[in-house]
């Protein structure tokens, strides 16, 4: 390439011969050949591309597809360069031959040379620019993580504190509940029980069976006052609290009437309340157990979705990933919200950064959630797809008409309130996937069905930064 090749083109305008000749001597002159990509959306801007003839089409992907949304067809038209200011540019299209011509690629750091060498005071002016604008979408990025982050925080103290109340509850309970049973124990031996009496009570207690816990209200009340008439007839005391112990047991009137021919008249009530303490107790430690279980669930899912402990690129089960999601945004998943479980049973494993994933779980679920105004069906399904791994995530809302579709993935767009929706959360979740596992993602959307599609590698997806 020649000086001449530059000198008609605008853009070149203001140089001197010798300032275009360094551009040609730092630069490379590249053929345009009709099919082939010159450089491709998402990877290190470390060339600036200077269009001298031919013509070039600059593809965006757009779900599994990539379409046209510019064309280079003017000499002069540029394209790159970024990290000449910027070290984490990248191309944002790619530039694939459309007519036969010529590009001169220039390195990113031989531009950045040239142009302070030529004029400082414009280097420092594009240095300003880049840094300002990566410092104002990275301040932005924090805040939009932040703000989920105290959303998660308080959902997940919220779902901590119910089962710890239960259990501390519970715990109070069992104080008074174990007094109780010493005490009818202590009056069952000033009653004079025999062994075999005692024995016969204690089968007794083994004929427990909890009732179920969807049993009808009505129905439990109608048992409860039958118990409660039994015992007030044998004139056994505190029935209105005994009774209740005893039917929760899966008891009735027929295991009174053995209770009472067990004893006798005299050590009835003792025997009846020794019995239904030790329901009492059983069903606090039961209680008690299911809350201190639950709480383990919850911090282990808090792990398995922060990451904790673990290297940034794993081989991974995605369903764990989404189980945990799941668990963490539970408190917006109750109510009307029908969650189905779809994943596939041949499903590999894939290599891939875990934490940025769960982040892209929550965004989409996040967001199907809002999508349903919390009442709906969401379906997590995830299946394989050749050598990709296909997760999908669905809603019933209203759905997204085709121009939000065409651009819920661009940085700061939301179609949200104020105050409700930053516009990141699928321009990062796009990032991730596509930038940073090598995947796509894309939506399927109309009234009454919204379908995010995920497709990841099997393989090492060679995660670049």
């Amino acid at each position: 390439m020649r000086v001449e090749d530059l000198r008609p083109i605008a853009l070149f305008d203001g140089l001197t011969d010798g300032q275009i000749d360094a551009l040609v001597q730092g630069g490379t002159e590249i053929a345009i050949v009709p099919g082939i990509d010159l450089f491709r959306e998402g990877d290190p801007a470390d060339h600036w591309w200077v269009l001298v003839d031919g013509t070039l089409d600059l593809l965006r992907l757009q779900g599994r597809e990539e379409s046209v949304v510019a064309q280079m067809d003017v000499p002069g038209r540029w394209a790159g360069g970024f990290r000449a200011w910027d070290p984490g540019g990248v191309y944002l299209a790619t530039a694939r031959g459309r007519t036969p011509g010529r590009v001169l690629q220039v390195p990113a750091g031989t531009l950045r040379d040239l142009a302070a060498d030529w004029s400082p005071f414009g280097g420092h002016l594009i240095d300003g620019l880049f840094h300002t604008a990566r410092s104002i979408e990275s301040t932005a990025r924090q805040h939009s993580a932040l703000v989920t982050l105290g959303t998660i925080a308080a959902g997940l103290a919220h779902e901590i504190n119910n089962p710890a109340s239960a259990a501390a509850r519970a715990v109070d309970a069992l104080e008074d509940a174990n007094e109780a049973v010493l005490a009818a124990l202590r009056l069952l031996a000033d009653e004079g029980i025999s062994a075999g009496q005692f024995a016969a009570l204690d089968e007794l207690r083994r004929q427990a069976a909890p009732l179920p816990a969807d049993t009808d209200a009505l129905e439990r009340s109608d048992r409860e006052q039958a118990v409660s008439a039994w015992l007030a007839a044998h004139h056994v005391q505190h029935d209105w609290v005994v009774a209740p112990a005893i039917v929760a047991a899966g008891l009735d009137r027929t295991w009174c009437d053995q209770v009472a021919g067990s004893v006798g008249p005299h050590a009835l009530g003792p025997a009846i309340e020794w019995l239904a303490g030790q329901f009492t107790v059983g069903a606090l430690m039961a209680e008690t157990k299911e809350s201190t279980r639950r709480i383990s669930e919850l911090v282990a899912a808090v792990r398995s979705y922060s990451q904790v402990d673990r290297a940034s690129t794993q081989n991974i089960d995605l369903t764990e990933g989404l189980e945990s999601t799941l668990v963490v945004l539970g408190h917006k998943l109750r109510g009307g919200i029908d969650v189905v479980r779809d994943f596939g049973t041949d499903v590999p494993r894939v290599e891939a950064y875990p934490g940025e994933l769960n982040q892209v779980w929550t965004n989409l679920v996040d967001n199907a959630v809002d999508a349903m105004s919390g009442a709906g069906r969401l379906r997590l399904g995830t299946r394989r797809d050749g050598d990709h791994v296909v997760v999908e995530i669905e809603d019933t809302g209203a759905g997204m008409p085709p121009e939000v579709v065409a651009r819920a993935f661009e940085a700061f767009y939301t179609t949200k309130d104020v105050g409700r929706g930053t516009g990141l959360g699928l321009d990062i979740a796009r990032r991730i996937v596509v930038e940073r596992h090598h995947g796509t993602i894309d939506i399927e959307s109309a009234p009454g069905r919204t379908v995010f599609r995920i497709r990841l590698p099997v393989g090492s997806a060679a995660p670049h930064g």
